[in-house]
């Protein structure tokens, strides 16, 4: 289907987490799916509990479902199955939550307590940087290599990003500077062993794995007052592009969305341009503090007239 290593593995880890319900209920055979027994294990995502006692998020029910409603009908494709038992399901609704976007303020005074001197900080700020000025998914930055950034068009070159599709977007210039400074003097003395060429290693010459990389500027968010990690310079790059008039289609380019509607959860989000705009426009934004009753519209009783008549 030509889903991502990670999608694909995603899937397989949830169908695993099914095979192993259904064994429990001595459920081996595909001719034994049925209705009930999805909606049987509906109801045990939706009663289940983690360690901490917190139940599975709407969110994660939803994709360990929507596997299993793939998997049904490979089985009818694959004349295992008569018919389709998913057919109809009814799936969980998941609340549409706005992005927490950090103002620009927030954002340098996060920024610029990592730029140290110290080599590891400098690879930190450099990383950070490109974040914010690109809006690269946490998996796309791990996996960009030094081949992939064309400093002096400032330009980075992104290959199989999410739904396995490739896009090109600009580099900021202070962003391009921190990644020079960053090839310069600190990669060489991360690069050991062997070098695969991805652009930013660990302290131990490794590529940048998903969750190393969370953990890693987490510290920096978090001492920054933030919640979140990677994904907060994303949604301020898109947030604070579209406040400063980018058009929405330039963002949907950016970010590697394929469907506008995706992209579009940002015009909500920038809020601040909107009540500047609200401020500017709206005939009731200030307050009367004349004391006096509003006088009155003034109607046109011969166009009042013509009104009732055409009634």
């Amino acid at each position: 289907m030509g889903l991502s290593e990670q999608t694909a593995l995603t899937r397989s880890a949830a169908l695993d987490q099914f095979i192993r319900w259904c064994h429990i209920g001595n459920i081996v055979a595909p001719g034994q799916l049925s209705r009930d027994v999805l909606e049987a294990y509906q109801s045990h995502l939706a009663d289940y509990r983690k360690r901490n006692g917190e139940s599975l998020e709407i969110a994660t029910r939803v994709a360990r479902l929507n596997p299993l409603r793939a998997f049904c009908k490979w089985l009818v494709r694959q004349h295992l199955l008569v018919v389709d038992p998913s057919a109809g399901m009814v799936m969980p609704k998941c609340a549409r939550h706005l992005p927490r976007s950090p103002s620009v303020a927030q954002i340098q005074r996060l920024l610029a307590d990592a730029g140290r001197s110290n080599p590891r900080c400098v690879r930190d700020r450099a990383m950070m940087e490109t974040l914010y000025s690109t809006g690269l998914r946490r998996m796309e930055l791990s996996r960009l290599k030094v081949a992939d950034v064309d400093l002096q068009s400032r330009e980075i070159h992104v290959h199989s990003g999410k739904g396995n599709r490739d896009r090109v977007v600009p580099l900021g210039q202070r962003a391009g500077t921190w990644i020079e400074r960053y090839l310069r003097d600190v990669r060489p003395l991360l690069a050991a062993g062997l070098d695969r060429g991805e652009i930013f290693l660990t302290d131990y010459g490794e590529p940048f794995r998903k969750n190393r990389l969370g953990d890693r500027l987490r510290s920096y968010v978090r001492r920054a007052g933030l919640h979140g990690a990677c994904h907060i310079f994303r949604h301020a790059c898109a947030t604070h592009m579209l406040e400063n008039g980018a058009d929405i289609r330039y963002i949907q380019a950016m970010l590697g969305h394929s469907q506008l509607s995706t992209t579009e959860i940002y015009t909500h989000v920038s809020i601040a341009k909107l009540k500047e705009i609200h401020a500017a426009t709206h005939p009731a934004r200030l307050p009367d503090t004349s004391g006096k009753p509003q006088p009155k519209p003034r109607v046109d009783e011969g166009a009042r007239g013509k009104a009732v008549q055409a009634a």
